[in-house]
């Protein structure tokens, strides 16, 4: 079949369109290709080309109107059909949206037009039926730079793998921080533990979001940086720790108030609230399921070394993501005495979910506890406005 036009009809013609015509006319071997894998490897090295995914819903519109599934220069790669056939091939598309699309592939160098006189698309067939002469768009560029495309997409690949183990090493480094940090929060150590939950809660917000590679690096250097401050921090206050138990010389701060400190052994016995979901006795059961309360709310689900099961697992999992947040254990022991361990930690993921909006994680979940005591609060519907993506 001829190949009788090289400029467009009605159109300016570009440097990026007389490159893509150089290189098709450039001759010399080409392979066969399968159309589908060159559109696959596309997909993945879309950046790579400067489409975007609706520039390539209409390249997968076209291929469909190319009969097989090889590419070769022995077979007709000059597709032509109507605007209408187009659009109904790419899922209803408006034809100037359709226009736009076409023009960017081109812009691109993965199409080239043919068009006729009148710019019209058509074929003509010889007396056997044929194809003869056709005017529409030429699938050469795809066939031509299909080892291009095939690179670009390995690169993508390889590229998109370091930043999958980067993002991995920032969760992993930023887990032995927190335990760190909440181990000397627990045990009473001297440290300003509550700046480095700060700086953590900060990376939970970032990771939260789509990041580049240089934004990952800047993020594992810091965590590398926070992790060591945190075990220099827990070095240094058990060395003090040793040194007061050693000269039995006790440390004592007489401007602090009793009711400043988190509850002690004696409280607990008295009947106070707990520390330690273990020993929270209430059986208030939730009354909404497991695995709604983990729909609603998946940013959760990271901080388990596991795929939570089971409730005790997702209150295993609340235990140690409320110090992260800035909950004291006086305040999240009085959530689950109020609410019950379950409730407790649906409340908690819910406002794991939306933590950028709550400006006192700490203060926040005493007010739900004292709605809760009061009867005038559960987590339902605070589930449920999150799963419908509305305000809680």
């Amino acid at each position: 079949m001829q190949r009788l036009t090289t400029t467009p009809f009605g159109r300016t013609l570009s440097a990026a369109v007389l490159e893509t015509i150089d290189r098709v006319e450039a001759g010399g071997p080409v392979p066969h290709i399968d159309k589908w894998e060159v559109f696959r490897q596309l997909c993945t090295a879309r950046q790579a080309f400067g489409v975007t995914d609706r520039d390539l819903t209409v390249l997968n519109a076209l291929l469909s109107f190319h009969p097989g599934k090889i590419l070769g220069d022995n077979a007709p790669l000059i597709v032509f059909p109507s605007n209408k056939a187009l659009s109904e091939r790419a899922h209803g598309m408006a034809e100037s949206t359709l226009r736009r699309h076409l023009a960017s592939l081109v812009a691109a160098g993965l199409l080239l037009r043919h068009d006729s006189p009148n710019g019209k698309r058509y074929a003509r067939r010889g007396a056997g039926g044929e194809l003869v002469r056709a005017f529409g768009f030429d699938l050469k560029p795809l066939l031509v730079r299909a080892d291009e495309i095939a690179h670009a997409a390995q690169a993508a690949e390889d590229a998109a793998e370091r930043m999958r183990m980067r993002r991995e090493e920032v969760s992993l480094l930023r887990r032995d921080a927190l335990n760190l940090v909440l181990y000397g929060q627990e045990a009473g150590l001297s440290g300003d533990w509550e700046k480095l939950l700060n700086s953590l809660m900060e990376t939970h917000k970032a990771l939260r979001r789509r990041l580049d590679a240089g934004t990952l690096d800047a993020l594992h250097n810091e965590m590398s940086e926070l992790l060591d401050l945190a075990q220099a921090m827990l070095t240094d206050a058990e060395k003090m720790s040793g040194n007061a138990r050693r000269y039995e010389r006790p440390i004592q701060n007489s401007n602090t108030d009793d009711s400043d400190l988190e509850p002690s052994l004696e409280k607990e016995r008295s009947g106070g609230p707990s520390t330690n979901p273990e020993m929270v006795h209430d059986q208030k059961e939730p009354r909404i399921p497991l695995g709604l309360v983990l729909k609603a709310c998946p940013d959760i689900e990271p901080y388990s070394p596991h795929e939570i099961r089971h409730w005790h697992e997702l209150v295993a999992v609340a235990c140690l993501v409320r110090g992260m947040m800035g909950i004291s254990p006086s305040a999240w022991a009085e959530a689950q005495r109020a609410m019950g361990p379950e409730n407790a930690a649906a409340v908690l993921a819910g406002m794991l979910q939306k933590v950028e909006d709550i400006r006192s994680p700490g203060g926040y979940l005493r007010r739900l506890t004292q709605k809760a005591e009061d009867g005038a609060f559960s987590p339902g519907p605070m589930i449920m406005a999150l799963l419908r993506g509305g305000e809680s």
